[in-house]
């Protein structure tokens, strides 16, 4: 596996490495056929795909059974979204990590959400462990919450990011994920007062990647943005087939049979 850890540490100081997040090994054989250098998990579209709600609920069997299927189909990296590590115990946290990492995982999203950032340092601390055991080079991105979920007053959130940043950093971490920040001068002072590569994610608003780029960004992530506009899609054709036994597609394109199959050949 570090024949592809080495490789996607490297992707992460090579200008801005775009992830397309997918929920399941054809979509992540679509996104490498596309020219994607690294693929990465959505725990949304993972979950959702299994008939769980995102939110460290997906059981375990089914997260290592994704990962398996999708490395068996690429060969270039995959990066998992592990949620909270699936729990707060921080021995289930390590046996999390440890079956995503045997199941061919180089990297991993862990993120703090809601609770203390000395608990997500914590689990950092274990996900290095448990690499260095497989004498794995994991790439471990860590992501706060503080612009997603309002954490802190919003004149502080720059600050506050980059003190979680530090902290995980010296647990362990490899890269901050500072999920939710849109404003240039905001990504910048982020960029500028963290020797760690800098990921955000896809919203409405995000400077260009070009711009992303000159203002430090090394990662840019969709999240479960695809998934979401694929369900959507999903959704509107499945009501104009049960209204009018037809598919109105309304110029979305669909891949053919062969296509789709060909992939996986």
């Amino acid at each position: 596996m570090n024949a592809l850890a080495t490789p996607f540490h490297q992707l992460h100081q090579q200008g801005l490495l775009i992830l397309t997040n997918v929920a399941d090994a054809t979509g992540a054989r679509l996104v490498e056929h596309l020219g994607g250098k690294a693929i990465a998990t959505s725990s949304a579209a993972v979950a959702w795909a299994h008939g769980y709600p995102d939110g460290n609920t997906l059981p375990l069997d089914r997260l290592v059974s994704t990962v398996e299927s999708i490395v068996r189909v690429i060969s270039v990296p995959l990066t998992v979204d592990v949620e909270a590590g699936y729990s707060d115990d921080l021995g289930r946290v390590a046996e999390v990590l440890d079956a995503v990492v045997a199941a061919g995982a180089v990297g991993i999203n862990i993120e703090d959400g809601s609770a203390a950032p000395e608990l997500l340092a914590r689990k950092i601390e274990r996900a290095r462990q448990v690499a260095d055991k497989r004498n794995v080079q994991l790439f471990i991105n860590a992501r706060t919450d503080v612009y997603l979920k309002n954490l802190v007053p919003a004149e502080d959130r720059v600050a506050e990011t980059l003190r979680r940043a530090a902290m995980y950093q010296a647990a362990g971490a490899d890269g901050l994920f500072a999920a939710g920040v849109t404003a240039a001068y905001e990504i910048e002072a982020i960029c500028k007062g963290t020797p760690l590569p800098v990921n955000v994610l896809g919203f409405a608003g995000l400077p260009s990647p070009l711009e992303l780029q000159a203002l430090g960004v090394r990662r840019l992530s969709a999240g479960s943005g695809i998934a979401e506009f694929l369900y959507g899609a999903m959704g509107g054709l499945v009501k104009s087939f049960l209204a009018t036994g037809q598919l109105d597609t309304h110029g979305l394109k669909a891949l053919s049979y062969g296509e789709v199959n060909g992939l996986l050949k």
